[in-house]
């Protein structure tokens, strides 16, 4: 790991750059004072998805629809992981319905699934939902 880390923060989508010693800390952005790494996941749209992945960490991207029985019991455990991956991960959620050209270019098939972003290039891909011991012993296999 690097002496610091570019990350995008999840409200003005600004490259902040923060000491790796400080990820703990609740870092806030240069530019718009929100949390850089809230604990929860964000909202990924078209218009911020580019943005979102660029950066250091990892992104771990749920994609889900509000009709989707199954995308809304996992939900609960995606914002749980968020929380325990802080200052390791950032995890995002995508609705594929209000976003269907991205979700098109993502080449989703089934929802919920899960996309691991590093360096801005996909590394892995999980269908369905996941308890969360699963998904992050998934994770600690990508190296997370």
């Amino acid at each position: 790991m690097t002496d610091s880390l570019q990350i995008p923060c999840p409200a003005c989508n600004g490259l902040n750059r923060i000491p790796a010693q400080r990820l703990g800390d609740h870092p806030v952005c240069g530019r718009c004072k929100s949390a850089v790494l809230p604990g929860t996941p964000l909202e990924l749209t078209q218009a911020n998805f580019a943005s979102q992945l660029k950066g250091d960490l990892p992104l771990l991207v749920d994609v889900w629809a509000d009709w989707c029985g199954p995308c809304q019991a996992f939900a609960p455990t995606f914002a749980q992981a968020a929380s325990q991956l802080r200052g390791k991960a950032r995890l995002g959620k995508l609705d594929s319905e209000a976003n269907r050209q991205l979700a098109g270019q993502l080449g989703i098939r089934s929802i919920p699934s899960l996309i691991l972003f590093k360096g801005g290039q996909e590394v892995a891909r999980q269908s369905g939902a996941l308890p969360l011991a699963q998904l992050l012993a998934w994770l600690k296999g990508q190296g997370i």
